[in-house]
């Protein structure tokens, strides 16, 4: 689709994919650009450089409600559809995720027919295949899930395509990886596992890691995924899922070490037994996305991990000034 004087909505735009996303969209020739988001994960404070920008505008609403999806969508040429629970908060209050992830995902789609929609970006993820049956997970590897997180994400896979051919909406679905990056939440219930070991680091003590080590995962820029969203939007492709990876494997021993070193501290890893985990190993082909968006991940790890500890430092700095 092409995006000069298009109107796009930005579902989730407040948050921290969807902020970098508006932040991306900014450097096309669009005309408008409709933040709906509800807020309670975003904030206005991850929008205040898109704010600066006329083409800007906020609806706070909740995906829920379908008369406030729908009234968003006025006029609208796409739509990126990046608001959900994450995979703890719905592991932990399931009917959460699926009325929100799954109820509010047909409100999306539903709306994107009824307003002529010509094109849906669907925030999917990586939870959808589980753990790795073979390595790298091409978007051909099997549903391997176990949690509701990742069952509302193949839900919405499949709702998608069934809109498509049914009513004709054009969509793609990317399924992100282990996104890290600025804007990243650091406070409350559901703080990803850098920035537990992040905190860890700030007190002196060794980050802690679960079991050896050994398990890997593929960490993803969230600028990175904000470049894949558009370059989405951009393609000519519909009626396909695609990663959003590095196609990288990085241990979680691996990634201790890193931030030991990025923050200079001097202490060795704390390695404790074996916890509950989702997933042991994840690791995307990116060959796809290549081929088809032209997309490829540009952030080195190191070079992503010392951005947001950058940005965590001041945000710490400007919490306690307060």
């Amino acid at each position: 689709m092409k995006l000069d004087g298009s109107k796009l909505a930005v579902i989730g735009g407040a948050g921290l994919i969807g902020s970098h996303t508006v932040d991306e969209l900014l450097n096309e020739d669009v005309s408008q650009i409709v933040v709906f988001d509800n807020f309670a994960r975003g904030t206005h404070e991850n929008l205040e450089g898109a704010l600066k920008d006329p083409r800007v505008t906020i609806v706070d609403g909740d995906i829920c409600s379908p008369a406030a999806v729908r009234d968003a969508f006025d006029g609208a040429d796409g739509v990126f559809h990046l608001a959900a629970l994450w995979l703890l908060h719905c592991h932990e209050h399931p009917r959460d995720g699926f009325d929100v992830n799954l109820t509010g995902t047909f409100n999306v789609l539903e709306a994107c027919r009824d307003a002529g929609v010509q094109r849906l970006v669907f925030s999917s993820s990586a939870s959808v295949y589980g753990d790795a049956v073979e390595e790298p997970m091409a978007e051909s590897h099997p549903f391997n899930n176990t949690t509701i997180y990742g069952a509302t994400k193949i839900g919405g896979e499949a709702m998608a395509k069934a809109f498509h051919h049914r009513d004709g909406l054009g969509y793609i679905a990317l399924r992100y990886f282990n996104v890290y990056g600025p804007r990243q939440d650091y406070r409350g219930a559901y703080v990803a596992v850098i920035m537990k070991m992040l905190d860890c680091l700030d007190r002196g003590e060794a980050p802690m890691v679960y079991g050896d080590g050994t398990q890997a995962y593929d960490f993803v820029s969230v600028r990175d995924c904000a470049r894949a969203n558009v370059a989405a939007m951009k393609a000519g492709t519909v009626d396909r899922c695609y990663n959003v990876c590095t196609g990288t494997r990085t241990s979680i021993s691996e990634l201790a070490a890193m931030l030991i070193r990025l923050t200079g501290q001097k202490v060795d890893i704390d390695y404790h037994s074996e916890a509950v985990s989702f997933v042991r190993n994840r690791i995307g082909d990116p060959t796809a996305a290549r081929l088809d968006l032209d997309f490829v991940a540009e952030t080195d790890l190191v070079d992503g991990l010392r951005e947001l500890i950058d940005w965590r430092d001041e945000h710490r700095r400007h919490l306690t000034e307060d």
